[in-house]
């Protein structure tokens, strides 16, 4: 038995009411179960319920027995006194209050239908990593629609989240926040982490203050990774390192200068190299100065769709690293990057900013561009694929890597509404 299971019985009511007691013998009327709390106290707040001959207006707090009520410390708990009903599967131990007074239990382990507990156990013990895989077809167009848009803008909050908790490092300045969001975005995964550490390090108004030469603006991104240390060979490369040197004495950098050993190479293809990554952010910095800016005014029109198209210098059309020069053109930022870019930076820090602002439009705005930006293709949109849920854009493709990731793999079937209209009780 899981917790989560009585919670959603109670929530939904259901379970038996007939001659519905407590486990003292009063009558208990529902007139209302009360609201889902997502923060810490009791689960349920603002519950209406008659014992006996009172009715109540308080909260409700769940368990699987009655004893884990004092294994969880509520009964030294002042968050927990205004609980007026305690629903458990199993009454194995009176429980009171402070002033020990009993609080009032309902036992659900025999108000339950046997066919709904066995599907509730065959869907969250389901060895598949959609767990109603077997069932999907079943569940309305409806259902799975809505449940795509809830958590789609679940998963937009928890993006924003992020982009504030770099803001708020960044003392609430857009464009630093903005500058280390896209950095990491550059990394596409792999080199992720050394490239925020890399915007940490070398500030964006160190960068701007150098925006009107782009040799520059590659000295300080090249120099400031650890790929100058140690490097030896053409004239660009000597060009680079004076200008680091000197930049990195005047700006005091070298503390916080990335090792060369810290970027991932291995296994990626060449145009993902971070040295290419590198140069085509150098290009973007030095192309879209203002970058926040610049980017909330590219998202006013279907500019955004231009925003990262983008070559990086010559130098790096011909070469993979330092000294290594190709025959074959290298290619540009391609079209798969550029819509990661605005899947996971620029819509992300429209949604942050239009929350601050309490914007609605630029929230509503950042949900459009997702709806204009080609779907992803990967094993999570393949895998909807298979069972008939298909992704025509990134709206789609976002909302399923989120249902996926946060409800399938976690087996959270009944908050799913989905799992949940496959459980309900006929």
């Amino acid at each position: 038995m899981y917790e989560s299971f009585i919670h959603y019985l109670w929530q939904f009511q259901y379970f038996s009411k007939n001659d519905l007691r407590t486990t003292q013998g009063e009558e208990i009327v529902v007139f209302h179960p009360g609201f889902k709390n997502t923060h810490a106290g009791p689960d349920f707040y603002q519950s209406r319920i008659k014992i006996g001959e009172l009715e109540w207006v308080g909260s409700v707090e769940i368990h699987i027995h009655s004893s884990f009520w004092q294994t969880h410390n509520h009964n030294v708990d002042e968050a927990y006194e205004n609980v007026v009903l305690h629903v458990v599967w199993s009454d194995d131990k009176p429980v009171k209050r402070m002033d020990g007074s009993l609080i009032p239990t309902l036992e659900l382990k025999n108000r339950v239908d046997d066919a709904l507990q066995l599907t509730y156990k065959k869907l969250v013990n389901s060895p598949e990593e959609i767990p109603c895989a077997s069932s999907f077809q079943q569940v309305s167009e409806i259902t799975k629609l809505s449940m795509l848009d809830r958590v789609l803008s679940e998963r937009l909050e928890s993006k924003a989240f992020v982009v504030n908790q770099i803001l708020v490092r960044n003392n609430n300045d857009w464009e630093e926040t903005a500058y280390q969001v896209l950095a990491k975005n550059f990394g596409f995964h792999v080199n992720a982490d050394p490239f925020l550490q890399l915007a940490q390090n070398l500030p964006y108004k160190t960068i701007m203050k150098h925006s009107d030469k782009p040799i520059q603006i590659e000295a300080l991104l090249f120099g400031q990774a650890g790929f100058l240390e140690k490097s030896e060979g053409d004239e660009y490369i000597n060009i680079l390192k004076r200008e680091y040197d000197l930049l990195g004495k005047k700006y005091r950098l070298n503390e916080g200068r990335l090792n060369k050993a810290q970027w991932k190479f291995l296994r990626l293809r060449p145009a993902n190299f971070p040295t290419i990554r590198l140069a085509q952010f150098a290009n973007l910095l030095f192309c879209r100065k203002n970058l926040f800016s610049n980017m909330v005014e590219a998202s006013l029109d279907m500019k955004w769709k231009t925003f990262f198209s983008l070559q990086q210098s010559d130098y790096w059309l011909r070469h993979y690293q330092f000294n290594k020069q190709t025959e074959e053109k290298i290619p540009v930022l391609g079209q798969m990057s550029k819509d990661n870019l605005v899947i996971n930076s620029l819509v992300p820090l429209l949604v942050a900013y239009g929350k601050s602002k309490d914007d609605q439009m630029l929230v509503d705005r950042a949900i459009t561009i997702l709806q204009h930006v080609k779907s992803e293709a990967n094993t999570i949109t393949r895998t909807w694929a298979s069972l008939q849920l298909k992704s025509k854009s990134a709206f789609d493709s976002q909302a399923m890597i989120e249902l996926h990731n946060n409800y399938c793999l976690k087996h959270r079937c009944l908050d799913c509404m989905i799992g949940a209209s496959l459980i309900k009780p006929i």
